[in-house]
């Protein structure tokens, strides 16, 4: 089999082939981001014999053209975290940074962490949409949060007796109260500037409801098992749809794995223990940490399993985590009955 690391850019992209087996370096292209250049790519492709995979570095803002190419000709790829690069860089002969060599440390990285345990691409336009949807959610909660920090210390300095209850800036009715005193105090440039942010805030709002209800539709069609599961909404459903995009996991620990939620060996000698991931994918874990959490308040045998691993000698935190990870089986069999699905339609 043939490994093709991929180095994507703005405005070209450079591919490296190597042999599965011994990583050896076979011959490499470098094409322009065009209709032209994914012509020379196809004709490149053709004369490659025997299977092949494309490792991609997972920088999706670049190379989103490239993967819907490659898999409209039924192209397989392998998504390729950056931080898996740079040990590859260190362990090649040849010294310096270049695109060939950044491309040659993606396939090195693939055949390292092994294609299967890698994230597949897959071609699937309504997971794509909601993706894009809640990441520009995350985008306008994360302005929302800075502006609202900004508007709290422009108001303590005009009144710092005056305090604003926690959420308040959250709420229409809220603002509407902040907006009428400043209306009220002399129409100095603090004063206008807080209302400014007022009125960015009110839009802010209306904006995230606005989508939330675009949203809530798409996660319905595609994956409605999610819904029912206790403990997931709407918005935390579209987070693992759109970071899973319709990819079918061949097991729970694969997915856990990806998810950061499998513990880690960190065993010596007699000793045997485990320590925390903290890599994988950290919106999938945040989202099922969501899920955790919410199950631990309201759901009663998220709440009896927590309790008996906290009287076990578990801290609340550590009873969490392994809440989450008992929570991969039933959202990987939710995100899985849609891709049956399409599989058999």
């Amino acid at each position: 089999m043939i490994v093709i690391g991929t180095d994507p850019h703005k405005s070209k992209h450079v591919f490296v082939a190597v042999e599965a087996r011994s990583g050896e370096y076979l011959t490499e292209l470098e094409i322009e981001v065009s209709d032209t250049g994914f012509r020379r790519l196809e004709g490149w492709i053709e004369e490659l014999k025997g299977k092949r995979v494309f490792a991609i570095e997972d920088c999706r803002q670049v190379s989103g053209s490239l993967e819907r190419f490659l898999l409209k000709r039924s192209e397989r790829i392998a998504r390729v975290a950056p931080k898996h690069m740079a040990n590859s860089r260190r362990t090649l002969s040849e010294r310096g940074k270049s695109d060939p060599i950044d491309a040659l440390a993606v396939a090195r990285a693939a055949l390292r962490e092994g294609i299967e345990n890698l994230p597949p691409a897959r071609l699937d336009p309504q997971a794509e949409e909601i993706k894009l949807l809640v990441d520009h959610r995350d985008d306008l909660v994360q302005e929302r949060t800075r502006i609202q920090n900004r508007l709290r210390w422009h108001i303590h300095d005009l009144w710092p007796g005056f305090e604003i209850p926690l959420g308040n800036l959250d709420r229409s009715k809220g603002l509407e109260r902040l907006a009428r005193k400043l209306n009220r105090a002399p129409k100095k440039a603090r004063v206008r500037v807080c209302l400014q942010q007022v009125r960015r805030l009110r839009a802010i709002s209306r904006e995230e409801s606005q989508l939330e209800n675009e949203i809530r539709p798409l996660v319905q069609t595609r994956a409605p098992e999610l819904l029912e599961l206790p403990g997931c909404g709407v918005l935390t459903a579209a987070k693992l749809i759109g970071e899973t995009s319709g990819a079918k996991f061949a097991s729970e620990a694969k997915f856990a794995r990806m998810a950061g939620l499998a513990p880690i060996p960190a065993s010596s000698g007699k000793t045997e223990r485990f320590r925390l991931d903290r890599g994988g994918n950290r919106q999938l874990n945040c989202a099922i940490h969501r899920i955790a959490v919410t199950q631990g308040r309201y759901f009663e045998p998220a709440r009896i399993y927590l309790a008996k691993k906290q009287a076990e000698g578990k801290s609340r935190k550590e009873a969490i985590r392994c809440l989450k990870r008992q929570l991969v089986r039933p959202v990987l069999r939710c995100l899985n009955c849609y891709s049956e699905a399409m599989e058999a339609a």
